[in-house]
């Protein structure tokens, strides 16, 4: 009784993993460039929450926002910018805004963020 087994190795070509490597690392270089982003915005979220609870004005909660702005390095959004409302006399600071992100020749990325006070 003879054995006799074809084994035939499988894998990946040199081809198909520079097509992978490629894909990679445009993933990772546009994910360098939205996680700053949405970072940002989640600091925004945070400083019109304190700006809610903290401000008994309009000027006032603008200018708790712009401070708290100042502090944490928010430069996508100001004071002005922000919209304030009462709802069932509880206020209520909304905002919204905008970033581009280059990628290539023509080609951006917009990203739309938008929040409002709990």
């Amino acid at each position: 009784m003879t054995l006799s087994s074809k084994s035939r190795q499988g894998g990946m070509t040199f081809i198909g993993l520079l097509f992978v490597a490629g894909l990679v690392a445009v993933t990772v270089a546009v994910g360098m460039q939205v996680v700053p982003t949405y970072t940002e915005f989640r600091t925004v979220q945070k400083a019109v929450n304190k700006a809610a609870t903290d401000g008994d004005t309009v000027a006032a909660i603008r200018s708790v926002f712009d401070k708290a702005a100042n502090i944490e390095y928010i430069s996508s959004i100001t004071g002005k910018d922000l919209e304030i409302t009462k709802v069932n006399d509880k206020v209520v600071v909304s905002f919204a805004y905008e970033r581009e992100i280059h990628l290539t020749g023509p080609a951006y990325l917009t990203l739309k963020y938008s929040g409002r006070s709990k």
